[in-house]
């Protein structure tokens, strides 16, 4: 059985050990184990806070396969970016240029420098051993924060972004890297993504300000704006049916799209009902559905709900067990899946 919940001090160790598996473009897991184990300190405080408002503290989330006890995914919830650092994206804008002698009319885009000191909730650091892949499991990972989120949207900000990963080749090698930072920050892309991990003062002293004309890049280049690594593809399907969208926002470094969602408007959180716990039974005759105990020490897996006549929830004994649950307890649903097809413009 696997199982999402907060992260604990003690996670330190396997987690790092289960981060060296990530590959290039996941930037927020480029780090070290100091950088980590201060992540997950920050994070304990966030979780130990009774009231929160969202100033940039970072709630991270560990799956675990009970039958091994090892861990074997994480993902994390920003609950702000910018403040002090800013947060970094090139906005996609449209400029006509338009002749009458020539007869020409032609829109050409353009990569706009942003920065944000006051931006939104990231979602990120979604990372899933290769061996889970598939069975939905990459799936309860992700859509597990949502439900935290509903029951805490104090702690978040009203819109809510997904910064993917772009086309990074296997040897490290990003086209876009290739094509415009390299020149400016003499550096490969795996050191960029590390850096950066770390602080984005070089970002501020190095980034060109001026628009860069796509055109005026290489075609390798060019192709990779506002898309998606391969492996990230099944990753944006989900978010575009859970209620995001493209706005014209990409990753600086490897030209990945940024997505976006309103927070009330995110499937699983608009979806979602709270329940009391009204019967522990040995078996229970109802869906499978995603189940979270609404506490901040976090816990959520799948489950079976039944309802009774006055709409309390009834589980079984191995669920409350997993979510520590008992009779009078709340309890967070939703569907893990949506039951109808949604889409969200992306490039192509």
């Amino acid at each position: 059985m696997l199982i999402v919940r907060s992260v604990v001090a003690e996670d330190l160790d396997p987690l790092f050990e289960l981060i060296q598996k990530s590959e290039y473009g996941l930037t927020t897991l480029k780090i070290s184990k100091d950088r980590l184990n201060e992540r997950i300190e920050q994070s304990l405080f966030a979780f130990h806070q009774k009231k929160s408002r969202p100033n940039g503290q970072p709630y991270v989330f560990v799956m675990e396969d009970l039958a091994s006890g090892g861990l074997v995914g994480t993902c994390a919830i920003y609950s702000k970016v910018g403040g002090y650092e800013p947060f970094y994206s090139y906005e996609i804008k449209k400029s006509v240029h338009h002749s009458d002698e020539l007869g020409v009319h032609k829109e050409i885009e353009a990569l706009h420098l942003m920065q944000e000191h006051n931006g939104p909730t990231e979602i990120g650091s979604l990372f899933l051993s290769p061996e889970y892949w598939g069975g939905g499991h990459g799936r309860l990972l992700s859509m597990s924060r949502f439900l935290f989120m509903a029951d805490f949207p104090e702690r978040f900000e009203d819109e809510v972004i997904a910064e993917m990963r772009g086309v990074v080749h296997p040897d490290g090698k990003s086209p876009l890297w290739s094509a415009l930072g390299s020149h400016f920050f003499q550096i490969e892309f795996p050191k960029a993504e590390t850096l950066t991990a770390e602080s984005k003062k070089f970002i501020a002293d190095l980034m060109p300000r001026h628009p860069i004309y796509i055109p005026l890049l290489p075609e390798e280049a060019q192709l990779v704006v506002g898309r998606v690594h391969r492996n990230t593809e099944p990753a944006l399907a989900m978010l575009r049916k859970e209620g995001f969208e493209f706005r014209s926002r990409v990753d600086i470094f490897d030209g990945g799209p940024t997505m976006h969602a309103d927070f009330d408007r995110i499937r699983v959180i608009r979806e979602s009902r709270s329940h009391s716990v009204a019967e522990i039974a040995r078996n229970v005759d109802g869906p499978e559905l995603m189940l979270s105990n609404s506490r901040l020490d976090y816990r959520c897996c799948l489950g079976r709900l039944g309802l009774d006549e006055q709409g309390g929830a009834i589980i079984d004994q191995v669920t409350a067990l997993q979510l520590n649950l008992k009779v009078g307890d709340p309890l967070r649903a939703a569907s893990l899946k949506p039951q109808r097809s949604d889409s969200s413009g992306v490039p192509g």
